[in-house]
């Protein structure tokens, strides 16, 4: 499956990245419904930081942002199941089936990249913002020293003596 596809289907929600259980289900091959049920079974094996269902408040902002959501999920009565990377490894043990096995696999490599992708953005964020404190300073450097010039120039509108040789014309001859 490739990494792509599962990014995509990785949200934001309560500060966690997760993955709701009906994409879940059709990476898996399975009826959400019977996703739902081994996990129901088993709930010991999915505290809070692993999997939570929902609010309705969550689930229809998570249907007003994502435009790319199937008819039937939207319009379900059910509220969906969010499961974290933790939850995801989880239920690869839950569903025990060769197919849970490899997307399990790429899952964990999606949420791997994702991780990589967060840090290298916040490296990149602090260079940035270093770049931009010492063009700053230089910036005020340059204003000072323009400042300065320009304040020289004011005393230098004064009348000077002039330098060189004074030729004077001779008088007509």
């Amino acid at each position: 499956m490739q990494l792509q596809i599962i990014q995509n289907k990785i949200f934001n929600i309560r500060g966690q990245r997760v993955i709701l259980d009906f994409d879940l289900a059709v990476m898996y091959e399975v009826e959400t419904r019977a996703l739902k049920q081994a996990v129901k079974r088993n709930m010991s094996r999915f505290p809070e930081d692993f999997m939570f269902e929902l609010t309705k408040s969550e689930w229809q902002e998570v249907i007003t942002i994502c435009d790319n959501l199937p008819q039937t999920v939207k319009f379900s009565p059910a509220l969906p199941f969010a499961f974290t990377e933790q939850g995801v490894a989880m239920l690869s043990s839950v569903l025990r089936s060769q197919k849970a096995i490899e997307v399990n696999i790429s899952i964990m490599r999606a949420f791997v990249a994702l991780r990589q992708y967060a840090l290298g953005y916040a490296e990149l964020n602090r260079k940035l913002e270093e770049f931009m404190i010492e063009t700053n300073m230089q910036f005020s450097d340059i204003y000072q020293a323009l400042t300065e010039l320009a304040s020289q120039k004011e005393e230098e509108n004064k009348p000077r003596k002039r330098i060189g040789f004074n030729v004077q014309q001779d008088e007509k001859k």
